[in-house]
């Protein structure tokens, strides 16, 4: 082709062009409280995109071990694939050393996995919560290339902006003159991840119509059920 033909306006604006983008965000948020003895790790169970619902039972958060959970939200063709993909891993180190990997061990692995993939990232945020090798609860927060950082409370997904402030208000006493942070425990952080969804369903369509709140401690894990609204 000349560059004549190259160059001309006409050229520049021709329509025949297509452009690869295959990631999709079908919403979801996640929120994961720790205490001393227990971690609770919960997500609302809508999938969406846009204004169309998909499903209303949908739960996004993963057993991995018996100690440890990841809650995931975002593009759910890469939760999937990066659930399975963590699985397999974890199945391959427990043949090979016969036991399960601890909660920190599990943490650095999917950093690892998610930098791994850094130049064609999974459009996923996580959260991963258990117990650790002390028995104390630890939450790790994630951003989709692999940087981790270990909290006591941490929020992720589309209602991000709206629960994060609240948690670091209510449990880290952030931006707060002479008030000491609450002693952590289950009854509160039930409470304030109840909250947390229900003002997020309040105001992102992108969050609604249940709670799933799952509690890990040293004697095993508990789930609960918590409806929000549908509309």
């Amino acid at each position: 082709m000349s560059l004549e033909v190259m160059s001309s306006p006409d050229y520049m604006r021709d329509p025949r062009k297509h452009h690869f983008y295959p990631y999709a965000d079908n919403g979801g948020t996640s929120v994961a409280i720790a205490g001393d003895d227990f971690v609770m790790i919960a997500s609302d169970t809508r999938l969406s995109r846009g204004f169309n619902i998909f499903s209303r039972d949908q739960g996004k958060v993963f057993g991995l071990t018996p100690t440890t959970m990841m809650a995931s939200s975002g593009c759910w063709a890469d939760v999937l694939t990066l659930n399975k993909v963590l699985q397999a891993r974890l199945t391959m180190y427990s043949h090979e050393h016969h036991d399960q990997m601890s909660t920190t061990a599990v943490a650095q692995l999917l950093s690892t996995m998610l930098y791994w993939r850094r130049f064609f990232p999974y459009y996923v945020s996580n959260i991963l919560a258990g117990i650790d090798e002390e028995g104390k609860g630890v939450v790790y927060h994630y951003d989709p290339v692999g940087h981790m950082e270990k909290l006591t409370f941490s929020a992720t997904g589309a209602s991000v902006s709206q629960i994060q402030p609240l948690l670091d208000n209510q449990i880290g006493g952030l931006n707060m003159l002479d008030v000491q942070p609450p002693k952590m425990t289950k009854e509160l952080a039930r409470q304030l991840i109840h909250d947390a969804f229900v003002s997020a369903a309040e105001r992102d369509i992108n969050t609604g119509d249940g709670i799933l709140i799952h509690t890990i401690t040293k004697d095993g894990k508990t789930e609960e059920t918590v409806k929000l609204r549908r509309d």
